[in-house]
C-alpha cells in the first residue's frame, strides 16, 4: 500500500531517523529475539555419543542424555522449543518403516526423556517415515517405487499417536502426503489428545537445499538418485502453496511450516500476509552449510550474515524460524543485550 502522505527532500530526509543508536532502535519494524527460534536436534542411540555432521559445521547428533544436556541451555537462553530427528540404525530400517510408531523407539524415548528433564521446553517431533525406510521414501512404496499415499496416512497416524503418547506438544508431519493432517488430527482427538498440536510442513518443496540434513539423519544413502518430486512441491509454483496451506488449515493444522526458508520468503509473506495464520519458516541444512561455509573461508562475516538471514525471515512474516543458528543466535543476541546494559 503506497502512503497518502507526500514528503519530498528536504522536508523529508529518511537519514535523520538512521542518524543514532536509540531512534534507529525507536522506528525499527522488526524484532527478532530467541523467542522467535526453533532449535533442530539430530538424536543418535547410545550413551555419551556425540557425532558431527560433516556438511554442516558445528552441528552434532548427539545421544539422548547429551540432548538432555543441552536442553538445559535452550531453557535458560529462552528458546521455546526443540524439533526432533532420529538418527535410526540400519538394522531397524524396512520398506514399510514400520520401527517409526515403536512405543520405545528413538524418537518415543527423547520425548520423555526431555519432557521429564525441562517440561517447560516444547518439544516438537517429526512425523515422516524416509528415517525409517530403506528406500528413504517419505512414505510406503509400491513395486515401482511410487508412494502410495493412503496407506502411508494410516502409518502416519500411527506415528504421530506414538509421539503424543511420550508426550511430544507439537507433531509435525513434513511428509506432504494428501489428507494426512485431517487423519492424524481425528486420531488425536479420538485419543483425548485434544492439545497436541499440528504443525503442518504444508509448503514443503522438492528442493535441493536438503541434502546435509539428509547426510545427517541417514536417509541419503537409502534414497541414493531417486527423488520426491511426486510428492513434494514444484519450486516454480506459488499459488499451489497457498492452496496447500488452506487444505491442511482446514483439516485441523494449528501451524503451518514453509520449507526452504530464504529461497522461498515469497511463499511465507503471501501465506502470512493472505491467510493471517501462525506461520513458520525451515532455514534448511543447506542454508546454514552455505552460510558456515563462505564464513569459514572469511568470505562473508558469519554472525553478521546469520542475524541478516534471520531478521529477514521475520520481515517476510515469519512468526517463528527453526534453524540450525538457534543457540549461536540466541547467546549472541544474550552477549549484546548485556554489553548494551552495560554501557
Amino acid at each position: 500500500m503506497r502512503s497518502p502522505i507526500n514528503r519530498a527532500f528536504p522536508a523529508a530526509r529518511l537519514r535523520r531517523n538512521r542518524a543514532d543508536d536509540f531512534s534507529r532502535r525507536l522506528v525499527r519494524e522488526h524484532q527478532l529475539s530467541a523467542q522467535n527460534l526453533i532449535y533442530p536436534v539430530f538424536v543418535l542411540e547410545g550413551q555419551g555419543q556425540r557425532e558431527a555432521v560433516p556438511s554442516m559445521p558445528g552441528v552434532e547428533r548427539l545421544s539422548i542424555d547429551l540432548l538432555v544436556e543441552l536442553a538445559s541451555e535452550l531453557v535458560d537462553l529462552g528458546i521455546p522449543a526443540v524439533a526432533l530427528f532420529p538418527v535410526v540404525p540400519d538394522g531397524d530400517k524396512n520398506l514399510s518403516g514400520t520401527a517409526a510408531w515403536n512405543a520405545d523407539g528413538l524418537a518415543q524415548r527423547a520425548v520423555r526423556a526431555l519432557k521429564k528433564a525441562q517440561p517447560e521446553l516444547g518439544v516438537i517431533t517429526d512425523v515422516a517415515l524416509d528415517p525409517f525406510t530403506t528406500h528413504g521414501q517419505d512414505g510406503i512404496i509400491d513395486n515401482d517405487g511410487y508412494v502410495l499415499n493412503d496407506v502411508t496416512v494410516e502409518a502416519l497416524v500411527n506415528q504421530a499417536l506414538s509421539h503424543a503418547d511420550a508426550g511430544a506438544d507439537i507433531v509435525a508431519p513434513s511428509d506432504m502426503m494428501d489428507g494426512r493432517v485431517a487423519a492424524i488430527r481425528d486420531g488425536l482427538e479420538s485419543a483425548g489428545y485434544v492439545n497436541t498440536r499440528i504443525l503442518a510442513y504444508s509448503a514443503k518443496y522438492a528442493s535441493s537445499y536438503y541434502g546435509p540434513f539428509r547426510d545427517a539423519v541417514g536417509s541419503a544413502g537409502n534414497l541414493g538418485k531417486g527423488n520426491k518430486a511426486t510428492y513434494q512441491m514444484d519450486p516454480a509454483n506459488s499459488d499451489e502453496a497457498l492452496h496447500e496451506v488452506a487444505m491442511d488449515l482446514a483439516e485441523g493444522a494449528d501451524m503451518v511450516m514453509i520449507k526452504p526458508g530464504m529461497p522461498y520468503l515469497d511463499i511465507v509473506h503471501r501465506v502470512k500476509h493472505e491467510l493471517q495464520v501462525p506461520t513458520f519458516v525451515y532455514q534448511v541444512s543447506g542454508e546454514y552449510a552455505m552460510h558456515m561455509a563462505a564464513a569459514e573461508n572469511g568470505w562473508l562475516d558469519g554472525d553478521a550474515v546469520m542475524m541478516e538471514s534471520l531478521m529477514a525471515m521475520r520481515r517476510a512474516g515469519a512468526d517463528a524460524i527453526l534453524t540450525y543458528f538457534a543457540v549461536r543466535a540466541a547467546r549472541l543476541m544474550r552477549e549484546s543485550a548485556s554489553s548494551a546494559k552495560q554501557q
